[in-house]
């Protein structure tokens, strides 16, 4: 796993994730060169990380309902800003189902990439601009640590620390 920068978060509750992800949508559409960033999300069942996409798409601008792509195993959203994939990996037993699904063609596209499980294509993802690790405490926080694995990733956490909301 490339590292080139990283960041430790604490979400004490969900009004704390959606408004990360409130500002993380306004870091997306005011850099329009980040809308084809690969975003991989990291956490135990239960974590947090399909309601983190939520949130995110409901910033975003997405209307009606959000499916879980558990089954789909991948979900799209055509955006003014431009697609949206949500993929989770969950169900693979073999990273080369990655390739027999034809998400490589999916992933040299343009568009933002959200990835859930990504451990489950092992191998095959290309290097995620920035994964999530989100891991639940005991009072039901979340800690949270932000690592960018590209030049890409980079420029979106430091322009992310300078968005309030």
């Amino acid at each position: 796993m490339r590292i080139l920068e990283t960041r430790v978060l604490q979400w004490p509750d969900e009004a704390a994730t959606q408004a990360f992800c409130a500002r993380l949508a306004l870091v997306l559409q005011t850099h329009p060169s980040l809308m084809n960033a690969s975003i991989e999300l990291h956490g135990s069942l239960g974590a947090g990380k399909t309601s983190w996409v939520r949130h995110l798409l409901r910033a975003l601008g997405v209307e009606g309902r959000i499916k879980s792509p558990s089954y789909a195993v991948m979900e799209s959203y055509e955006l003014p800003l431009g697609l949206v994939s949500h993929f989770d990996f969950y169900r693979f037993d073999d990273p080369r189902e990655w390739e027999d699904a034809g998400f490589r063609d999916v992933f040299a596209a343009s568009g933002l990439k959200l990835s859930e499980w990504p451990e489950k294509a092992a191998g095959m993802l290309p290097t995620p601009d920035l994964q999530i690790w989100i891991a639940t405490q005991a009072d039901e926080s979340r800690s949270v640590k932000l690592v960018a694995g590209t030049e890409g990733g980079v420029a979106l956490l430091q322009i992310l620390e300078g968005v309030r909301s």
